[in-house]
């Protein structure tokens, strides 16, 4: 495991090689990434290839069933620094003798961060270099410091419309929703709204969310265009808010588990590379 530093004027990022994570963000001497603790430990972990929860912890391809944990195995794995210079770097895992027996797709999957100005641009560049149709999700999970707890920040959406959040039941999803309370736009964030896990939005028409400091006025936004999914977590009365963009969503309660068929799920043809970006700025 080794650290890059990327730094600009504006900002100075760390990112670790185990995971492709990114562990701190710093403007003008201030962190603004969560830093971790005994109850999270997490800074912003990579989901591939799956993002969120299976059914009976594993999918089934091909009649075959295949346990994965949550979230995938990216997030827990070292990936090689394929090349970096002051502002930019790109991670890159491969598919092993390890990741076949619970994922049986050769990929390459490379991380790509580049800063400009006050801007984290992060790219996600899964390759299928296998000879069959390949099937996954990507996500990030980055968290964010709520220095105080969240209930001095609120979420500022991009569009005025309704938030119906998919009721998490365990690991996956009930099927039903339940709208949370927004006004023009703005979550007033409550510890909770998360005592069940995450708020969980499935057909949002806004691409983009900013994170505001209703003490100090300091803001993070993140642009998620070609994101289906956006996820808000954190653990009540922690200092932190996860804004997660997903390409993929946890299992239906109801669902065969079928990974061709799962909803949300990217299929990719052999030779393919599907590219997801978003977009941090501080």
């Amino acid at each position: 495991m080794a650290k890059i530093t990327l730094s600009n004027d504006c900002l100075t990022v760390g990112v670790s090689t185990f995971g492709a994570e990114i562990i701190s963000v710093k403007k003008g001497g201030k962190e603004r990434m969560w830093q971790g603790d005994a109850v999270w430990d997490r800074c912003a972990p990579v989901l591939f290839p799956i993002c969120g929860g299976l059914r009976d912890g594993a999918f089934v391809l091909d009649g075959k069933s295949y346990p994965i944990p949550k979230h995938g195995f990216a997030k827990d794995m070292e990936f090689e620094l394929e090349n970096a210079d002051k502002t930019h770097a790109v991670l890159l895992l491969k598919a092993n003798s390890e990741t076949l027996k619970i994922y049986p797709f050769l990929f390459e999957l490379r991380v790509r961060f580049v800063l400009i100005d006050d801007k984290i641009e992060i790219k996600y560049e899964v390759k299928n270099a296998d000879l069959k149709q390949m099937y996954f999700s990507v996500g990030g999970h980055e968290s964010y410091a709520c220095k105080g707890g969240i209930e001095h920040f609120s979420v500022i959406f991009e569009k005025d419309e309704p938030l119906n959040a998919s009721v998490v039941a365990g690991v996956l999803l009930s099927g039903k929703t339940v709208q949370i309370p927004q006004k023009g736009g703005v979550l007033e964030l409550k510890n909770g709204y998360f005592k069940d896990d995450a708020l969980v939005f499935c057909n949002l028409k806004s691409r983009k969310v900013t994170l505001k400091n209703n003490l100090s006025g300091e803001e993070t936004v993140v642009w998620f265009d070609g994101f289906d999914y956006l996820l808000l977590w954190t653990v009540p009365n922690e200092e932190f808010l996860c804004i997660e963009p997903w390409c993929g969503i946890s299992d239906f309660a109801d669902c065969n588990t079928d990974l061709a068929h799962k909803k949300g799920i990217v299929s990719l043809a052999p030779g393919e590379t599907s590219t997801k970006t978003h977009t941090i700025q501080f």
